[in-house]
C-alpha cells in the first residue's frame, strides 16, 4: 500500500471524536474539520516507522498537507533527520506550511544544536520571514538552544526587534523572555525594568514568569511592580 493510504487508514483507525473537539478548542485558527482527532503519543510511535520507509518522501514533498495531524507526522518525521544540512532543508522546506502554534511548537530544534553557527544565521533569516510561523519557530529555536551556555545578551535585541501584530508570534516572544527571566534572570530583568517591549509582550512575559514555579517569590514581587498600566 502507498504510504499516503497507509497514513490515510492509520488516521482514521486512530480518530477520537472527543478529542478532536478538544483540540480543535486549542487550536481556533484552523478550520476544525481538518483535524482528525489522533493523539499525540500515538502520533509519535507511527512516524518512527514511517521515518524508515523508503518512500517517506512521497509524504513529506506531499505539501500542503489536508489534517493537522499530517502536519504533525511530517514535523515528527523530519526531527528525526540525524544529519544537519537536511535536517535543515526539511524544515525549511516544511515551515511555509505550517499554520498554527501547535505544529510549530512540536516541531523540534534539538538537531540544530550539532552547529549553532550555522543554526543563528538561519534564525536570523527566519525572523525576517513573512510567515507568522517561521517567525515563531525562529524565536523558539533561540528559547530552546540559546539561553544557557550557548547564550549571548544580543539576542534579547533580536526578539525585541520583531515587530509584528500576530498573536503567535508576540505570545512567543513573551514566552521567550519569561523563560529568559528563568535561565538568565539578571539580563532579562534588565531588559524588563527598562520597558523595552511593547506594552502587551511585557505584561505577557511578567504574567508567564510570575505563573512558573522557577522563579523565587522575591523575583516574582520585584517582576509585579514592573507591569505597566495604561
Amino acid at each position: 500500500m502507498a504510504i499516503r493510504e497507509d497514513i490515510g487508514a492509520f488516521l482514521a483507525a486512530h480518530a477520537d471524536e472527543s478529542y478532536q473537539a478538544f483540540q480543535a478548542k486549542l487550536i481556533p485558527n484552523i478550520d476544525g474539520g481538518t483535524i482528525v482527532g489522533v493523539r499525540t503519543p500515538d502520533l509519535r510511535k507511527f512516524a518512527k516507522g514511517l521515518a524508515r520507509r523508503k518512500d517517506v518522501g512521497e509524504f513529506l514533498t506531499a505539501l500542503p498537507h489536508g489534517t493537522f495531524e499530517e502536519n504533525q507526522l511530517h514535523s515528527f518525521v523530519i526531527a528525526r533527520e540525524r544529519d544537519g544540512g537536511r535536517l535543515v532543508g526539511a524544515i525549511e522546506d516544511f515551515l511555509p506550511f505550517v499554520d498554527n502554534w501547535a505544529t510549530c511548537d512540536q516541531l523540534s530544534c534539538r538537531g540544530l544544536a550539532a552547529d549553532p553557527e550555522a543554526t543563528l544565521a538561519k534564525v536570523r533569516v527566519w525572523l525576517e520571514s513573512d510567515h507568522e510561523y517561521t517567525v515563531r519557530f525562529a524565536i523558539g529555536v533561540l528559547m530552546q538552544l540559546f539561553l544557557d551556555e550557548r547564550f549571548r545578551p544580543e539576542y534579547f535585541g533580536w526578539v525585541i526587534g520583531i515587530a509584528r501584530s500576530e498573536y503567535y508570534v508576540n505570545m512567543m516572544r513573551a514566552w521567550y523572555f519569561a523563560e529568559a527571566l528563568v535561565r538568565q534572570p539578571e539580563a532579562a530583568e534588565e531588559v524588563i525594568a527598562a520597558g523595552a517591549l511593547d506594552e502587551w509582550t511585557h505584561n505577557k512575559a511578567i504574567q508567564k514568569a510570575i505563573e512558573s514555579r522557577r522563579i523565587s517569590p522575591e523575583q516574582k514581587e520585584r517582576l509585579r511592580t514592573l507591569k505597566r498600566r495604561s
